[in-house]
Formats: C-alpha cells, sequence, structure tokens
C-alpha cells in the first residue's frame, strides 16, 4: 500500500479483531515508512482520516447510523483532524436525551471494540444540556468544543451545539482569556517556569506545543475562527509571525511524531531513552551524543520563539484586542521610550534606527524598579529590528558605552539581564553568545543549556548584593557588597562557559574571548587579566574543593600559588558557588558549600600569615589536643586515659580532626567496653552540612568494602572517606554522607537503621537485600571505566582516580578489588556528576608503600575488567 486512500477504503465489511488490528499495524508501519518522504503534518492529517474511516465503519456495524437521536463528534486535537502515531482519539457522543438501555448496550459495545483495538479512546457520553452545562463550568471541556468536527450522526443537533458554545453566554473572550491564561500559569509553574530540563515535555513545557494552540485558542475564541491562518485577517498576528510559529510547530510535530513511533505509546517526553533513536530519524546523524545535541540545541531554540511569540501575542491580545490596558498610566522616560503602566515603550517605530537604543530599552529596565516587561507593541518592533541587524551590537561605541553601563548598574543583572537572554539581545550583542543558545550536554550532570545556565549563574551573583538574600550565602553577599567592580564578577560569568561545543578546554577559549572583549571595550589592563584568569580557571576551586583533600596543609598551599591573592580568591569563590549552583538544582547541597567554605577561609589564612610562612604541622596538633584535653578532662576521663587512647592513635588523626571532633569519637572509644565489637557513631545534627559516620572497629580484611556496601544498602550518597589505622590495629574511619536527596540524615530512626546496617556487614553478617538496578536514565550512557595515578601528598601514598558510570555499589566493587589487590585505602573523595562517577583514592601497598609501575598496571586491568561488568551488566 502506498497513499492512505487504499487504508481509508479496505476495511473488511465485518469486524474481525485480528484482522482490523493487522490493518492498524500496517497503516502504522506505512506511517513510519513515509515520515522520511511526506511532511509531518500530512501523515498527521492522515491519520485522522483513518480513524474517520474505522469509527464510520464501527458505527454503521453496530447500526447506529438509523439512530438520528445520536451525534458522533470529534473533539480536541482529534477535532482538529490532526492525530500523531498514538495521540488520545476524544470523542463525544451527543444525544438529544437520555439514552435507552438499548442505546447504552449499543455504545457500549461500540466503545469496548476500540478499547479491544488498543486506541487511546477518551469518550463521553452526554446531553446536549449536560455538554453546555460542564463546557461552562470546565474551561478544557469548552476548549476541547471550541474544536469539535462532526463524524457522524444528527446534524441538526450538531448546529444547536455549535450555536450554544459560540454565545458569549458559553465563555466570554475576556473569561476565555484570563482562563487560557491562568491555565497556561499553572502549567508552566508545574516545569517551574522553563523548558530547561533534562527530559522535557514538548507538549506542555513552556514553549511546547500547548503554549502554540493557546496563543490561538484565545483569539479563535474571540473572532470565532477554526485555523490559525485566518487571525493573520483580523491583524491579531503578522504573516511573519504566522508563518515562524508554523515553521516551529513543524519541528515540534516531528519530534512528538518519532517519539511515539520510538516509544510506541503517547509520548510526549523527551526521554534519554528515546534522543539517540529519535535524532537519527529527523536527520541529525547517528553519532550518539553529538546527534542528540544537534537536535535538542534546535529545540530548546525552537521553544524560545515559541515563548517569545506567545507572551508578545498574549500580551497584544489583552492589551489591543481586548482594551484591558487603557487605563494604564503613561508618562516618558526620554525621547525614544515612555512608561506605560509597568510596561516600556517604545514612542515610534523609528526607535531602533538608533542601535544604541537596544541597549538602552534595558537600561532604563534596570534604572526604573517600576518596569517589569516589554510592551507587545515594541516586543514586536525589537523582534523586527533583531532580524535585520548587519554585524553586532557590540561593533557600536555608544552600544558598548551602555552595555558597560548597564554591566555596573545596581539593577543590571535584575530583570535586565533577564530579558536581554530571553529576547536575543545579548546574542545580537556578544557573537560568541550566539553559538551556546540552546547547547545542551547529553548528561545528567548539566540540566540546562549552556545559555540558560550562565543567565542563572548571573542571577545568582546578583542575589549576592541583595540584603534580603544575605541569610543564604552571608559570606558571598559580604565579599561582594565589599567589592569595588562587581561587574567584573558579571562579565567574567558571562564569558566562564562562552567557548563550550567549540572544542578544545572551553575555559582557556573563553579567556581568550574575555580579553579581546576587554580590548574592544577599553577595560584597565589590571581588570582585564583578572576576569580573563577567573575565566580560566573557573573550575580550580570546585575541583580542589571536591576532589583534595583540603585539611591536607600542602593542598591549602599549592591553591594558595595558583590564586595569588586575596582579590582573586574573593572573586573566584563567589563565581564558584554561583557556578555549581546553577548546573543542577540536585547538585548543591550545605556539605559542598562548607567545603569551599573552609578552602576559602584557609587560603585566606594562609595570605594573611604569607605564603612564604607555612602553618606548622605541629602547631595544629597541639593547638587541637590541647583543647580537646580541655572539654574531655570536663567529663569523667582522667588525663592518663586520654593520653593512653591518644598513644595508640597516628598524628595525622589530631590533623584531619578539630577538638569537637576529636572529643565525640574520644569520649565514645573510652566508654566502650567491648572492644571487639565494632563502634559505630552517626552524627545526630549536621557537621559541615553533612551526616557523619565514625567507625571503630579491629581492622580486617576487605573492611572498607563491607563498610560501603552498607551504606549502599541504606541508599545514602557517600561524598568522602577518611580511612585510618591505629597503631594497634584499630581502624577509625570516617565516612560523610548524605540522604538522596542532598540533605543530611535526620530521622532517629534512619540513624539507628544505618548504625544496625554497618555493625552487621562489619561483623560479617549483613542484612539480605536486592541488589539496586541500574536507572532507566543511567541506562542510556556509556561511560567506559579510566584509572589514572598521580603521586600522592606524601612519598609513600598514590593517588589513584577512577571514572566509571555511577552504577548501585560501585564503591563495593572498588573495595573488592583494592582487597584483591593487597591496597590499602587512607582517603576517598567521591564525586559524581550527573551518570558520571569520578572518585579519588589515597593508597599505599600493603608495605605501606606507593605503588610502583607494575602494581599500577595490575591494579589498573583489575579495576576496568570488574567495572566493566558493571556497565554491562
Amino acid at each position: 500500500m502506498t497513499d492512505t486512500v487504499a487504508f481509508q477504503k479496505n476495511w473488511p465489511a465485518s469486524f474481525s479483531l485480528d484482522s482490523y488490528k493487522k490493518h492498524i499495524s500496517e497503516f502504522t508501519r506505512w506511517s513510519e515508512v513515509s515520515f522520511e518522504q511526506q511532511s509531518v503534518q500530512s501523515l498527521v492529517k492522515a491519520r485522522a482520516r483513518f480513524i474517520d474511516q474505522l469509527l464510520h465503519t464501527l458505527w454503521q456495524q453496530h447500526d447506529l447510523q438509523h439512530d438520528d437521536t445520536l451525534c458522533l463528534i470529534a473533539v480536541g486535537g482529534y477535532g482538529r483532524g490532526e492525530l500523531h502515531p498514538y495521540s488520545d482519539i476524544d470523542l463525544l457522543i451527543l444525544s438529544q436525551r437520555a439514552l435507552t438501555p438499548e442505546q447504552q448496550d449499543t455504545l457500549s459495545a461500540f466503545v469496548t471494540q476500540l478499547w479491544d483495538l488498543k486506541l487511546e479512546v477518551g469518550h463521553s457520553v452526554r446531553t446536549l444540556d449536560e455538554t453546555i452545562e460542564l463546557g461552562r463550568e470546565d474551561i478544557t471541556i469548552a476548549t476541547n468544543l471550541m474544536e469539535m468536527r462532526r463524524l457522524l450522526g444528527n446534524k441538526d443537533l450538531y448546529a444547536q451545539l455549535q450555536q450554544a458554545i459560540a454565545e458569549d453566554s458559553f465563555w466570554s473572550s475576556q473569561q476565555f482569556f484570563e482562563a487560557k491564561r491562568h491555565e497556561q500559569q499553572q502549567r508552566h509553574a508545574q516545569y517551574h517556569g522553563t523548558a530547561y530540563n533534562l527530559e522535557p515535555n514538548l507538549k506542555a513545557n513552556p514553549g511546547g506545543l500547548r503554549d502554540i494552540q493557546t496563543v490561538g485558542w484565545v483569539a479563535k475564541r474571540h473572532f470565532q475562527t477554526r485555523t490559525m491562518r485566518e487571525l493573520v485577517a483580523y491583524q491579531y498576528l503578522t504573516e511573519d509571525e504566522y508563518q515562524e510559529l508554523m515553521e516551529c510547530e513543524s519541528y515540534l510535530w516531528q519530534m512528538r511524531f518519532v517519539l511515539h513511533l520510538e516509544a510506541g505509546r503517547n509520548e510526549n517526553r523527551i526521554l534519554f531513552d528515546y534522543q539517540p533513536a529519535a535524532a537519527e530519524r529527523l536527520g541529525f546523524g547517528d553519532d550518539g551524543k553529538a546527534s542528540v545535541e544537534r537536535m535538542m540545541k534546535r529545540f530548546f531554540r525552537t521553544v524560545q520563539r515559541v515563548s517569545e511569540l506567545n507572551e508578545m501575542l498574549l500580551q497584544h491580545f489583552e492589551g489591543s484586542i481586548l482594551n484591558n490596558h487603557q487605563s494604564a498610566k503613561v508618562h516618558a522616560l526620554d525621547d525614544s521610550f515612555e512608561l506605560h503602566g509597568h510596561l516600556i515603550k517604545a514612542i515610534d517605530n523609528s526607535v531602533f534606527a538608533r542601535r544604541d537604543n537596544l541597549i538602552k530599552l534595558f537600561w532604563h529596565i534596570a534604572n526604573n524598579s517600576n518596569i517589569t516587561g516589554i510592551h507587545s507593541d515594541t516586543l514586536r518592533l525589537l523582534r523586527q529590528v533583531r532580524r535585520r541587524l548587519m554585524g553586532d551590537l557590540q561593533d557600536y561605541e555608544a552600544c558598548r558605552r551602555l552595555f558597560l553601563a548597564l554591566m555596573r548598574h545596581p539593577r543590571g543583572m535584575d530583570t535586565s539581564i533577564t530579558l536581554m537572554h530571553k529576547y536575543g539581545i545579548l546574542a545580537a550583542y556578544l557573537p560568541q553568545w550566539r553559538n551556546i543558545v540552546g547547547q545542551m550536554q547529553f548528561d545528567l550532570f548539566h540540566a540546562y543549556t549552556v545559555d540558560e545556565h550562565t543567565h542563572r549563574l548571573l542571577k545568582n551573583l546578583y542575589r549576592y548584593t541583595l540584603p534580603e538574600h544575605d541569610n543564604e550565602f552571608p559570606l558571598c553577599s559580604d565579599i561582594v557588597r565589599r567589592m569595588e567592580k562587581p561587574e567584573l564578577l558579571f562579565l567574567a560569568g558571562i564569558f566562564h562557559d562562552i567557548a563550550k561545543g567549540r572544542g578544545g578546554d572551553h575555559s582557556e577559549l573563553g579567556a581568550m574571548d574575555a580579553r579581546e572583549f576587554c580590548r574592544l571595550h577599553k577595560l584597565s589592563d589590571f581588570d582585564s587579566k583578572l576576569i580573563a584568569w577567573l575565566v580560566e580557571h573557573h573550575l580550580l576551586m570546585s575541583v580542589t574543593a571536591q576532589r583534595k583533600d583540603i585539611y591536607d596543609p600542602q593542598v591549602v598551599m599549592e591553591f594558595a600559588e595558583q590564586v595569588r591573592d586575596e582579590t582573586r580568591l574573593n572573586y573566584l569563590y563567589c563565581l564558584t558557588l554561583a557556578d555549581i549552583r546553577a548546573t543542577n538544582d540536585n547538585l548543591w547541597n550545605d556539605w559542598k558549600g562548607s567545603l569551599l567554605r573552609e578552602l576559602y577561609l584557609s587560603t585566606q589564612k594562609a595570605f594573611r600569615r604569607g605564603l612564604e610562612k607555612p602553618m606548622d604541622m605541629r602547631d595544629q596538633i597541639r593547638e587541637n589536643q590541647a583543647e580537646a584535653m580541655r572539654l574531655l578532662l570536663r567529663q569523667t576521663f582522667t588525663k592518663t586515659e586520654i593520653q593512653q587512647l591518644w598513644s595508640r592513635i597516628k598524628a595525622d588523626y589530631f590533623i584531619r580532626y578539630n577538638a569537637k571532633q576529636i572529643v565525640w569519637h574520644c569520649e565514645h572509644i573510652l566508654r566502650h567496653k567491648q572492644p571487639k565489637e565494632p563502634l559505630v557513631l552517626v552524627s545526630k545534627a549536621p557537621i559541615r552540612g553533612s551526616t557523619q559516620v565514625f567507625v571503630y572497629t579491629p581492622d580486617q580484611p576487605n573492611l572498607f568494602a563491607r563498610m560501603v556496601a552498607a551504606l549502599d544498602s541504606k541508599k545514602v550518597d557517600i561524598f568522602d572517606a577518611q580511612i585510618m589505622t591505629n597503631k594497634d590495629g584499630y581502624a577509625m574511619d570516617t565516612f560523610v554522607i548524605l540522604e538522596q536527596n542532598g540533605q543530611p540524615v535526620s530521622s532517629p530512626s534512619r540513624v539507628q537503621s544505618i548504625k544496625r546496617a554497618l555493625e552487621q556487614h562489619i561483623q560479617g553478617k549483613p542484612e539480605q537485600r536486592q541488589h539496586s538496578r541500574i536507572s532507566r536514565q543511567m541506562r542510556q550512557f556509556n561511560v567506559p571505566p579510566k584509572v589514572s595515578f598521580m603521586q600522592g601528598n606524601s612519598k609513600n601514598r598514590t593517588m589513584v582516580e577512577i571514572a566509571a558510570l555511577d552504577a548501585p555499589g560501585l564503591l563495593a566493587r572498588i573495595g573488592d578489588v583494592f582487597q584483591q589487590c593487597s591496597i590499602q585505602i587512607h582517603a576517598a573523595k567521591i564525586t559524581t556528576l550527573g551518570e558520571r562517577a569520578e572518585d579519588f583514592f589515597m593508597v599505599s601497598t600493603a608495605e605501606d608503600t606507593a605503588l610502583d609501575i607494575d602494581q599500577q598496571s595490575q591494579l589498573k586491568r583489575t579495576l576496568i575488567e570488574h567495572l566493566t561488568q558493571v556497565t554491562e551488566g
């Protein structure tokens, strides 16, 4: 079969479930094959016609064509004559009066047959009065009725319904507009006002298909039209805007069509499971991650255009068609702009002939806190001028002056920067910004496109300047408020990721872009170097805090030598916090905040002490011991008891922990009367933003693997581990853990459960449990295990970096391998970047020496072998 007409004419005369299913399956296969040759519009309409013919056939087979009290009506998307491969088929069976028992039986059999055919049918059976009453009460029902289409049955009854829903008493234009706008606001709120999700819903997300439909629904209701095309004649939208909406709709339809084919069901979420195959079907190539990123870049750019048109047209409808803004007060801001209520408006259509007015518009928004947005007439004008721009706005000296003035304005990073980003003026100003618009990364770590991530980073930086947010990050707020030039921080934020997607080191390339920007904008040599340095090293503090032992004075000293002075430290600390928090809402936690804060404070002390005068570790040991001794002697312990315990503990312990932690550990050890039994402590209150677990037990083979398996069984995330063995063969190990939602463990019953699991695993009596399976999202990623070695912080230590898929039980498997290879673990840093685990271990041989080349090679081979099994499993 090669065309849709053949499918419409060949329904078997009598119903046979198998033959009808086969017919539907053949049509779906034809649609799939035809997708490469035909427009998605023709295929969507073809399926609607195909289902029309099926309904005609079944209606007649049930002898319903002779019942003139009924009317079969298609509503919703099916009413528009649009059906994707597995879209819902929404039907209204309209009746002149209450159904007779015989009619009920017949219609039940009719609908049951549709369900037996595995069609997604939504139906209602109502009288005319019931339909009108329910439509008045429910905006969704009213909207579905607006797009109804008669399929079969009583024409007069259908005409009565048409007439009733056209009346203002059903829904007036004003009421309908307000209800649809409220509905859209609620829907957007469910998605946190953004389409930038890892697995966006192309129908419901902001900028999705629903937003296109909402633009049409409110105007169709007012003008009593059926198609978007007719609205051009009513000057609701221009021909260009209509064509742009249709272009956006076409791409979203293509994505939706292939999603249905890949999922085999009505699926509107762009799930990781389907992204590679969908990208290939849509012609973006078969090179996996790169293909997906190309497809999603176009998707995000499309929904951005839809969002812009949706906002402009709904505002235009409310103000110019419903005349709701007539009472707005108007006063001039300057010769080019006026304040129209709370919206800024161009005084005439030639305002943007002076290109600097494109920037001045946003300077006015920063300078006037009463302005909440841009008037739809000006937004329409802005869109037209933006398309006609030749070159970049930064080419004009007047634009450069205004742009820097905006960066320096106390409210420049408030509404102004958001609207510049939203309406494409940042992209029109900075050529590099255009490259990152819609640029996504196919992983679980980066939740937003590069441009949206950067916008969120700028908003985070701006929050540091607002007194009402002082309680969030008081140290950052204090630092930024004391900065002479906070605009340098904002500019570093704009450029920190601007080179992503180009290939090469984005930090180095971004620093080059920043230097060129500074040269063009005539910034001082000092300011230029600071911005470029921040861009090039924007990951330095994050990597140091999360992957290295920041309680090691040598690590702090090396970090300080790279930063060089306190000014850079201040800027870098604020930029780093804002960057991490803007990457993924689920990544930030108080533990990371405490690490960065302690690294900042330690480095600040190093600068103020002088880098040529590093802290003597012996002084730190004496200081911690003196304070811990003072606190312990307040209890029932004698100085002799304490000193006897401390004589068995290595000196590193007193550097690693502060006095309060030493007291917490030692008071329980001294009271522990069963030395052969494990002592497990779980902090009841957060320590450094996390829950800390302390284990004191006779050392034994595979202890690390047992402990991490216990914690894994309780579904907590491990972020840090300190592994220490005393002189008397006792292990003193500490784990930093958080719940999977990033919060410390708070429930007393949960604390006891974790404690009990650790005790049982250490004693070789673990609870029986099912192994966790790799999540649906995680299965879509291929992270080949990688192992690398570095010199440790002393000559008898080796640093091992292991990158692998963050599969359940990963740490326990690593621990098993270390045991198998006779490797001792001394410390661990656990970092999870979405689907990717990057874990660092400080290790030695059983003889307490660094690993030689042969030992490193053997360990690497064994780790890769075991971890590859996890990935493939």
